[in-house]
């Protein structure tokens, strides 16, 4: 690959900086994070348009096992545990106006969810140990450990069915999908966790099953937080747990803004009874621009990510077959977050891939 995309996927670098830049200009500053991320990428989107290129074949091996896009991740989770201890430090010694504190909370959000969990989805499909680990600790600091098991033992396996929670339905809006999706992921991943240790002859509640760790590290490390750098400087102690829990509902709300679109209305056809048809390119939505993509490490290469799951972020494929959006990540959370605006840009685009895929 040429080097300018290589250096490209090193642009989500650029978000924890804003919200650093943001923090020491003071006040409104602090909404620059969200500001690049909603203004300026979608109008780089626009100009620069959607990015249809595919690595050759003949070279997608190679370049699937180079070193350095395994590095760019490994630096991230590095780097997100830094900025979430220097973030928690700057509100323990810096006292915030109350809209600056919101803008500092929700740029924390977009680097911890909108660009870590997107690392953390991509660390936890792969089957180096280092990885997985990488995958949890980053879901760590966002409160929400439990989608290393559901994603990739759930949604992987009954997405574009009505059994998958993280597939929304056709006519749902995002507020009555946030609900369905948080509470019966967990719910699922519970389930597939007791199964396994019943299937082996093991006591759901035991230190065997995860999900009681996943349930307690992040309380750990939020009073590790809170102990570091809120009781030496005297502040009051809630003001970093609040801070932390705050930023970590925005960050996983990020992460099902983003389940929304990339799976709404889809549906896999029914061969016989509980029993669907194998998953393709045509059971995602797709879209190949250029900038967001950069910033998501390909993650809107999504028909080809459930396709080929353990494929590596820098060598997905765009697929013309695919139901595609109209717009990059940044522009489809706006409009998700607006139902009615959501409903007249996507039912039309629904109904033509039924027509098409589903009802052909």
């Amino acid at each position: 690959m040429g080097l300018i995309r290589k250096i490209g996927f090193f642009s989500a670098f650029i978000i924890p900086a804003l919200v650093v830049v943001g923090f020491y200009g003071g006040g409104w500053w602090n909404f620059t994070a969200l500001a690049f991320v909603f203004v300026f990428i979608p109008l780089a989107d626009h100009w620069l348009g959607l990015d249809k290129t595919n690595v050759p074949a003949r070279e997608a091996t190679v370049v699937g096992e180079e070193f350095y896009y395994r590095f760019v991740t490994y630096v991230w989770t590095f780097v997100q545990f830094a900025f979430v201890g220097w973030a928690a430090y700057s509100l323990a010694t810096t006292p915030l106006a109350a809209h600056a504190w919101v803008g500092f909370v929700i740029g924390t959000a977009l680097v911890t969810g909108g660009i870590g969990i997107t690392v953390a989805h991509e660390l936890g499909h792969k089957k180096s140990a280092l990885e997985r680990f990488y995958s949890q600790a980053l879901l760590m600091t966002v409160c929400y450990m439990h989608f290393y098991i559901e994603h990739n033992r759930g949604h992987h396996v009954y997405v574009a069915t009505p059994e998958d929670p993280a597939t929304a339905r056709r006519g749902e809006n995002f507020y009555a999908f946030w609900v369905r999706s948080v509470v019966g992921g967990w719910k699922h991943a519970w389930k597939l966790e007791r199964d396994r240790l019943l299937r082996n002859g093991k006591h759901v509640w035991s230190w065997r099953n995860p999900l009681i760790a996943y349930a307690v590290l992040p309380v750990v490390f939020c009073a590790v937080l809170t102990a570091a750098v809120s009781v030496p400087q005297g502040q009051i102690a809630w003001a970093i747990p609040t801070f932390f829990f705050a930023q970590s509902v925005l960050a996983f709300t990020l992460l099902e803004l983003v389940n929304y679109v990339e799976h709404y209305g889809i549906l896999r056809k029914q061969i016989t009874p509980g029993k669907y048809e194998r998953v393709n390119p045509l059971h995602s939505w797709n879209a190949s621009h250029l900038i967001s993509n950069f910033f998501l490490f390909q993650l809107q290469r999504h028909s080809d990510h459930h396709a080929n799951a353990i494929k590596r972020y820098q060598v997905l494929d765009h697929y013309d077959e695919s139901p595609q959006l109209p717009f990059g990540y940044p522009t489809m959370i706006l409009l998700a977050l607006v139902p009615p605006a959501w409903f007249a840009v996507m039912n039309n685009r629904l109904n033509d891939w039924e027509e098409k895929v589903y009802l052909a």
